[in-house]
C-alpha cells in the first residue's frame, strides 16, 4: 500500500490520529520531524540553530522523499512541512496526502494546552496564539488545500472521539482496512 501523508496545523491531530490508525491497521508510523531528528542525532531545535529554517528544510525535503518511497506508512508531516519546495507534489505522486482540518477554536484550545511544549508559540499570550493561527493558516491555505482528501479532525480529544474518528477516516480513505477495525470492536 502506498503512503497515507496526514497534513495540517500544529495541534490539529497529525500524530494523534497517525498512532491510532497505524496501531488498528498494523501499518508502520512515521512522524517526520521524529525522523529527521534519528537521521541527524538532534532535536529539530538543534538543527534550526545550526542550518538555520533554509537548511532545515532541505533535509525536510529529502527525508521525505525519503519516506515517500515506503510502503504501508503513515506518514505526519510538520505543519510547514506542504509549503515549501514541491513537498505537496511529491507526497501526492507518491500517495495518499489528507489535510486534517480542525477549526480555529479548537487548534486554538489545543495548542493552548501544550503552548509550553512548543518553542514557537510557547511566549505567545491566548490573543497572540489566535491572531498567529489564523494569519498562519491563511499563508498556508493555498497549499493545505492541494491535499488529495480533506478529513475534519476537530474530534481527537479523548479516546471515545479517536476511535470514532478512526474508524471514520478508514471507513473513508482506507476500506481495505474496514474489517480490521470491525473485529476489534
Amino acid at each position: 500500500m502506498r503512503p497515507v501523508f496526514l497534513i495540517g496545523f500544529m495541534g490539529s491531530g497529525k500524530s494523534t490520529l497517525g498512532h491510532a490508525l497505524a496501531k488498528a491497521t498494523g501499518l508502520r508510523f512515521i512522524d517526520l520531524d521524529t525522523y529527521i531528528e534519528s537521521r541527524c542525532n538532534a532535536t529539530v531545535r538543534e538543527v534550526f540553530a545550526t542550518c538555520g529554517e533554509n537548511g532545515f528544510r532541505d533535509i525536510e525535503r529529502r527525508l521525505l522523499h525519503e519516506v515517500s518511497r515506503m510502503q504501508d506508512t503513515i506518514v505526519a508531516c510538520g505543519g510547514g512541512t506542504p509549503c515549501f519546495f514541491d513537498n505537496m507534489d511529491t507526497m501526492n505522486a507518491s500517495g495518499l496526502t489528507v489535510y486534517l482540518q480542525a477549526s480555529h477554536r479548537k487548534l486554538h484550545s489545543r495548542l493552548l494546552e501544550s503552548r509550553d511544549k512548543r518553542p514557537l508559540i510557547s511566549a505567545m499570550t491566548d490573543r497572540q496564539l489566535l491572531d498567529y493561527i489564523t494569519a498562519t493558516l491563511d499563508s498556508r491555505a493555498a497549499h493545505y488545500i492541494k491535499a488529495g482528501a480533506t478529513f475534519c479532525a476537530d474530534r481527537l480529544d479523548d479516546r471515545r472521539q479517536i476511535d470514532e474518528s478512526v474508524k471514520r477516516f478508514i471507513n473513508q480513505f482506507m476500506p481495505e482496512f474496514t474489517d480490521t477495525i470491525n473485529k476489534n470492536k
